[in-house]
């Protein structure tokens, strides 16, 4: 291993506390990328300005996903054996999760995954140096479907257009697998794949059209799923159907009012700027002025997202500095910390499950317009507690979906409308 390598293995107070970030930095996936990058530099800066953490200061290493699996796991290694990293937040892609948690183990080096969305990677291993500091693929997509179940009960037939890849085709599975379960017999129309980073959804649109589902379903996100937003809205598609786009949190700002209202949207997480009952309405307020104050827009799910990982970072090693009565912890000691954290996000509050999944609560709304803003914001949301959506510790989601009964759609929480 070069020089850098060996980290906090000593327990020595280093000079600075240096973070490897793997984000969207080009590309279409950077629509929500860069938001996570500046969310980071953002609160590394207000850290550093209240004396750091444990009393050191961070220091931000960006790495760009927009290259692939290949070119992120280099520059893992990279990270880790020459820059000598303390810690890395890793990553938006679920293939990049797949491929840096196993590393983290290996280099044993503290990682946070903070916005992946597939649930195998702790479903399928377990892990003593990676973490999750948001939910995974099956509380956000269940979520979505039992608030589709609580307006529109009545749908008897559904299409799907998710981008071709692990994360379109994994949450369809689970979507379907849950659909199957709570209302079987609805007619599936079309099951539509186009490619990852596709700029013409037409030939879907179409089909579609003709097709005349009660509702579409789109887990697609980024430049791909403003395109196809704004395309079906060009074409009256969301005047025949009802989507529901568990995802499309973080492109209402962009599409505007190409979005109309009544269609089904999520936030990956309870992440929304004017989420109806935050933990503590004065932490989101401050987190949504500084935001817009510095970059002119409203925060969305990833800002949330890096918001999370960088309180599970200052708060574990906290912990960590802690109960070594002040003394700097080893990276396994730090590692140890994160099992079982519990740390503040900007609505709620986030814990770390011992299988290092993280239990995040989840946010479903319906669109409306409203002359405060111009685009569409949420109205009769359902905040979905954390534990009540999520696979429990040891068992797979295509299991556990399977075990849901009919009851859950009465047990929902009240409905909050927009203020």
């Amino acid at each position: 291993m070069l020089p850098g390598g060996a980290a906090w293995a000593q327990g020595a107070k280093p000079a600075e506390i240096k973070v490897g970030i793997a984000t969207y930095l080009s590309g279409p996936a950077s629509v929500f990328g860069v938001p996570g990058r500046q969310t980071a530099e953002m609160l590394f800066d207000e850290i550093n300005a209240a004396g750091g953490v444990a009393g050191v200061k961070v220091r931000p290493i960006f790495v760009d996903e927009g290259p692939g699996v290949d070119h992120v796991v280099g520059e893992y290694r990279r990270l880790v054996q020459s820059e000598g990293v303390h810690l890395i937040f890793a990553a938006i892609s679920s293939a990049d999760c797949i491929a840096c948690a196993p590393l983290a183990d290996e280099l044993k080096r503290p990682t946070l995954l903070w916005d992946c969305g597939t649930q195998r990677i702790f479903e399928d291993n377990r892990y003593n140096y990676a973490f999750r500091t948001q939910a995974n693929a099956t509380p956000e997509i269940l979520a979505a479907l039992l608030y589709l179940l609580k307006v529109k009960p009545d749908f008897k037939s559904i299409a799907v257009i998710n981008q071709d890849y692990a994360w379109g085709r994994d949450s369809w599975d689970i979507f379907r697998t849950a659909m199957n379960t709570l209302k079987p017999g609805v007619k599936v129309s079309a099951e539509l794949f186009p490619r990852f980073g596709a700029t013409d959804f037409s030939t879907e649109i179409t089909r579609v059209l003709a097709l005349r589902p009660d509702v579409v379903l789109s887990t697609s996100w980024g430049g791909d799923l403003d395109a196809l937003i704004r395309q079906a809205s060009d074409r009256k598609l969301f005047e025949r159907s009802t989507f529901v786009m568990p995802l499309a949190e973080s492109s209402l700002q962009r599409v505007g009012k190409a979005l109309p209202a009544g269609h089904i949207v999520g936030a990956r997480g309870d992440h929304w700027f004017l989420h109806p009952s935050p933990a503590d309405p004065e932490r989101l307020k401050r987190f949504n002025d500084s935001y817009r104050a510095k970059y002119n827009a409203w925060p969305i799910y990833p800002c949330f997202h890096m918001a999370q990982a960088v309180s599970a970072m200052k708060v574990g090693i906290e912990k960590a500095v802690a109960a070594k009565g002040g003394g700097w912890p080893t990276d396994a000691e730090l590692a140890a910390a994160f099992k079982g954290l519990e740390f503040p996000s900007p609505t709620a509050s986030v814990r770390i499950r011992e299988d290092g999944q993280g239990l995040e609560n989840q946010l479903i709304g319906t669109t409306m317009h409203s002359e405060k803003y111009p685009f569409p914001v949420l109205t009769d949301m359902i905040v979905f507690p954390a534990e009540s959506v999520t696979t429990p510790v040891g068992q797979k989601s295509a299991d556990w979906l399977k075990t849901l009964t009919p009851d859950m759609v009465a047990k929902l929480p009240q409905a909050q409308a927009f203020k």
